[in-house]
């Protein structure tokens, strides 16, 4: 007997499910294509997915040959690696890079269900930071797509939205490290406006910092409630999210030695691309670009940065602030 026949499913109010524990349809999208199929039409991205961004652009301007080697630096639900591995096909191989516990291995039977063996695809659980000492040997693309996942997002249980009650985790690993809230209890009002003002951008970062430590929040929506009763709005609440997030996960800091590193895991003639989603990442590309350049390093960056096309911004809101970066290594003595 079918296990879903014999397991009653939690009731909803309504016509349509409200919560991610109750989007059961969209978890499983190999047994429900058309349900999944008329949530991507409207625009939103299905519970548990998540949906590549630029991947055309990114195609592109990596230009994937057969046989070449592919480093995703932050898999993710596998979007952009079964693109760029279906294109080194022949004999072409990609190492797929994340460290999030609960999603890695979801990614890694899905892309071995498409028939993406161990001979062509090896994922491991680790920073993205560490790169050049887990490659066996340089490769010739590397990407990363940073921030947070659909995946990460839409899960109240690790605490990345307010859309939904939850811990206040925000963590990628949340095997190690300390939450957000455990953070927050660690930081004096001055901390806490710097780490505002860094992270985010934030404006009114002073009153945000000194509203959110006197009410010591510990869930999502606790948090969202004190940011509007400091007199914040719906984007003051995703910067201080954001800000809080990139302090958890010591972003700006893998994002930074992956940087400094980064020619060592790029064969001569290399390719690399970076997709961003906030001001501080992609002024930490476009400076190690520029500078990888001028020092003939890097002998082609990208002139300005790409940006995802309306058509895409329409289909999936989500993709309205990536900005994605190339450079290519130079060829040295092999030119």
């Amino acid at each position: 007997m079918d296990t879903e026949k014999r397991k009653r499913r939690t009731r909803y109010r309504g016509k349509n499910p409200r919560h991610f524990s109750e989007k059961y349809k969209e978890q499983a999208p190999e047994r429900y294509p058309a349900d999944v199929a008329r949530v991507i039409a409207g625009g939103r991205t299905p519970a548990g997915m998540h949906r590549p961004i630029m991947v055309r652009d990114i195609v592109e301007l990596l230009q994937p040959r057969p046989g070449e080697l592919v480093v995703d630096c932050t898999l993710g639900y596998g979007g952009h690696a079964i693109a760029l591995l279906t294109a080194v096909q022949p004999g072409g191989r990609l190492l797929g890079v994340d460290i999030d516990p609960i999603e890695l291995p979801k990614t890694v039977a899905r892309l071995q269900a498409l028939g993406f063996g161990p001979n062509v695809f090896t994922a491991h659980r680790t920073n993205y930071a560490g790169l050049s000492k887990l490659l066996p040997e340089p490769a010739d693309i590397v990407f990363a797509d940073l921030g947070v996942s659909s995946m990460q997002m839409d899960n109240p249980a690790r605490g990345f939205t307010y859309k939904y009650d939850g811990p206040l985790d925000l963590r990628m690993n949340p095997e190690r490290g300390q939450p957000a809230r455990a953070l927050l209890e660690s930081l004096d009002e001055s901390s806490l406006t710097e780490l505002l003002v860094e992270n985010a951008d934030e404006p009114d970062a002073g009153a945000m910092a000194r509203a959110i430590l006197q009410a010591a929040v510990s869930t999502t929506t606790g948090l969202a409630t004190v940011i509007r009763g400091a007199g914040g709005d719906e984007d003051s609440i995703r910067r201080v999210f954001q800000a809080l997030r990139i302090a958890v996960n010591d972003e700006f800091g893998a994002l930074d030695a992956f940087l400094r590193n980064l020619p060592l895991c790029l064969k001569p003639g290399g390719r690399v691309a970076v997709l961003t989603f906030h001001s501080g990442e992609d002024r930490r590309v476009k400076k190690a670009f520029q500078s990888g350049e001028r020092d003939g390093i890097y002998s082609e960056i990208a002139p300005e940065v790409m940006r995802p096309d309306s058509e895409e911004v329409r289909a999936n809101p989500r993709s309205r602030s990536a900005k994605l970066r190339w450079a290519r290594r130079n060829r040295g003595t092999d030119s």
